[in-house]
């Protein structure tokens, strides 16, 4: 069996780090440099010739995280690497996923195809916004499931009127595989967009009075929808809503809604790092689960077995 070995870019090093270590091992030697201009060089302090190599970096902005992603790939591939697996635990542009207006770019077909052109042999991510992008591929993909961490977490809650809402109707599929694990009702926050990252108005679908309010969504960005949404959830009688998002984007205003908002507490992960520390923001480890899926990829062994 070829050796594995882990490496990570600079933006996901905390990340990288802890799955290293769930795995049993440390990480790789690389070095990562910007010339005075910007421009990124990778290149590996020891041999990989022969390895099956696990590069780490979530792509979030700015898009300098992709392009060092892509430049690991390539210098993995011309130092012989036997496979080169990436590593993305969250995928940016994941939002632009198909047309839905005329003259537009579908970004996250883009993404794929400059992955797949540097040379990687197969990816492995989480909670992606929109599941068809894995089609977008033509080398394996895992889609890794974070409910496997939050629904634990969930249950320690010990929450008496559980119900659970999507902050939009795209996410209705998401929401309602929490309901069904719990056995517990779903309600939807039907909302219409001025534009990108505005919310322009919102009404709920179902009842929540006296319940205690779950929402669900694969990643919060500047925390518009989901505070708009925590608070008519409020209004409508919840006893009181909490959220969870794999995916804390959390740009522009986004602690400063969530610190202001009624939310008892936004539960995230680590595919992110926090940008500042909050009261209300929770992190939970997605390493063990991606320690795991890595393990079950080197020993062939099954990825669906990780899912609840």
């Amino acid at each position: 069996m070829a050796q594995v070995k882990i490496f990570s870019g600079s933006q996901s090093v905390q990340l990288a780090e802890k799955i290293a270590a769930a795995y049993g091992t440390t990480l790789g030697d690389i070095s990562l440099q910007k010339f005075s201009d910007g421009e990124i060089s990778a290149s590996f302090n020891e041999s990989v010739r022969g390895c099956h190599v696990f590069l780490i970096q979530s792509t979030f902005p700015p898009s300098d995280n992709l392009m060092e992603l892509m430049l690991m790939v390539d210098a993995a591939k011309r130092a012989s690497a036997t496979q080169v697996a990436v590593v993305v635990p969250y995928y940016g542009y994941a939002r632009q996923d198909r047309k839905d207006k005329p003259r537009v770019a579908i970004g996250a077909k883009v993404v794929a195809d400059a992955i797949q052109a540097a040379g990687a042999d197969r990816l492995m991510t989480c909670d992606l916004h929109a599941g068809q992008i894995q089609g977008f591929f033509d080398i394996p993909v895992d889609h890794l499931d974070g409910s496997a961490i939050f629904v634990p977490y969930i249950k320690n809650l010990n929450l008496d009127n559980l119900i659970f809402a999507s902050p939009d109707v795209g996410g209705l599929v998401r929401a309602r595989t929490f309901a069904k694990r719990f056995g517990a009702e779903l309600v939807v926050c039907d909302k219409h967009r001025a534009r990108a990252n505005e919310v322009a108005s919102m009404q709920v679908i179902g009842n929540v009075e006296g319940m205690d309010v779950i929402l669900v969504d694969d990643m919060v960005d500047t925390a518009g929808t989901i505070t708009l949404a925590a608070n008519l959830l409020k209004e409508k009688g919840a006893k009181s809503v909490r959220a969870i998002a794999t995916h804390a984007v959390l740009s522009g205003p986004a602690y400063e809604r969530v610190e202001n908002s009624v939310l008892e507490e936004l539960v995230v992960s680590n595919t992110i790092p926090l940008r500042q520390e909050s009261s209300k923001i929770k992190v939970l480890s997605f390493a063990d689960l991606f320690a795991r899926a890595i393990s079950n990829v080197v020993t062939h062994e099954s990825i669906s077995s990780l899912f609840l």
